[in-house]
């Protein structure tokens, strides 16, 4: 097994995460085969090569030269890290639905348990360039769903990433980046505080060894495992090009629950969790029950019909209700005129003017009665409980 996991740590020094024709080597003759044939350029009995294949396979045997996996597993265990390994207890076994894209190996750093957290894993993921209404709604998913169990998968990029990470770890709840980069490489360089938070209290993941920087092309392949770990992928917010979609789509390839935020339709931050939105599949959430319910067991995770607000005119009898709601909006109104829109007999009339008075819905005027202003104000919008400070979006 020592020879597995170090044969597996080279392959993740020489090759692009995820890359199909070397996994299709891995099954064919294991990682110490596939290491072999990197090493001598031979390809195994039964495993025939093309051109592009086999110029692969020599820009893999060059990286090998400088490659150092010993070392990497050695500086990996001085951080308090591990490579973890198909086959291991740790491992998820949801990464096989990948199936010939799956990761060779993953690389942890922090005390949490992968495969144990991500049994119940949501991840949260959008623009970098956040609006504060995204990266409230974000943080408030995040610390909702920590508080009800469930963890929370996310890039660690900043913007909408940060959000979620942050909002899970405000509600002591379990948090993991999936990191385009060694675990010991902070990128962005603005979160480090919070990658060390997330080390210290749950588990950073990468495909790569430490010391490993990022590229553009690793944050999109590095989208596939975030899809894979998670039940389903919330969309926050999306421009019309943004590496979000890329995880909706392969949230959506790995039959996971696509899930996506409304915003603004002005605001170019949401065109593309708008576009998704079109897409027969996705759900929209707009609470973070409905995304428990969308990815939580079928009949028992069902989301509580949202309520609304108990005004005072609610808890008048019929009949009072019916009278005050015979008054005009503006303007005002006799006893006789009351009785016969509301069909009530005068003397009730006069019995209700007394009780709706008293409860400041009515007053008197010169000639006759109307309704006060309180009881012309529209009903008061519900405030969500929250753990952090509602910021309304950009008008």
């Amino acid at each position: 097994m020592n020879a597995e996991r170090a044969a597996r740590a080279a392959l993740s020094a020489v090759a692009e995460p995820g890359d199909a024709f070397l996994n299709r080597i891995i099954d064919h003759c294991g990682a110490e085969g596939a290491l072999d044939t990197i090493r001598t350029g031979r390809p195994p009995d039964g495993l025939g090569l093309g051109e592009k294949e086999s110029a692969r396979l020599e820009h893999w045997r060059i990286r090998l030269v400088g490659a150092a996996p010993d070392q990497d597993l050695a500086v990996c265990a001085e951080l308090g890290g591990r490579l973890i390994c198909p086959g291991d207890p740790e491992w998820p076994t949801t990464l096989d639905d990948l199936g010939g894209e799956r990761p060779y190996a993953l690389w942890l750093r922090g005390p949490g348990d992968l495969r144990r957290s991500c049994l119940h894993s949501v991840a949260i993921v959008g623009s970098r360039a956040a609006s504060p209404y995204g990266v409230h709604v974000a943080a408030e998913f995040a610390a909702e769903l920590a508080d009800s169990g469930w963890t929370v998968i996310s890039g660690g990029a900043l913007g909408i990433d940060a959000a979620a990470h942050r909002g899970s770890l405000a509600a002591n709840g379990p948090t993991i980046p999936v990191l385009a980069n060694g675990f010991d490489v902070p990128y962005p360089a603005s979160n480090e505080g919070l990658f060390a938070e997330m080390a210290r209290r749950s588990v950073l993941v990468s495909e790569s060894p430490p010391g490993t920087h990022p590229h553009r092309l690793r944050f999109l392949v590095r989208n596939r495992v975030i899809a894979a770990l998670s039940r389903g992928t919330v969309i926050v917010e999306a421009e019309a090009r943004s590496g979000a979609l890329n995880t909706a789509s392969w949230a959506r390839r790995l039959n996971r629950v696509v899930m996506a935020v409304p915003g603004h339709v002005t605001s170019r931050t949401s065109v593309g969790a708008h576009r998704l939105l079109r897409e027969e599949g996705t759900l929209l959430v707009t609470r973070h029950e409905e995304v428990i319910e969308a990815v939580g067991r079928i009949g028992d995770d069902l989301a509580p019909a949202p309520q609304t607000p108990v005004l005072p005119r609610d808890r008048l009898d019929p009949v009072t209700r019916s009278v005050l709601e015979s008054f005009p909006s503006r303007g005002t109104v006799g006893p006789a005129q009351l009785a016969a829109k509301a069909g009530v007999p005068l003397s009730v009339i006069n019995a209700k003017l007394g009780l709706l008075a008293a409860g400041g819905f009515i007053e008197r005027a010169p000639a006759g009665w109307r309704l006060t202003p309180a009881a012309k104000a529209p009903p008061p919008e519900p405030r969500p409980s929250s753990t952090t400070e509602a910021t309304p979006p950009d008008t």
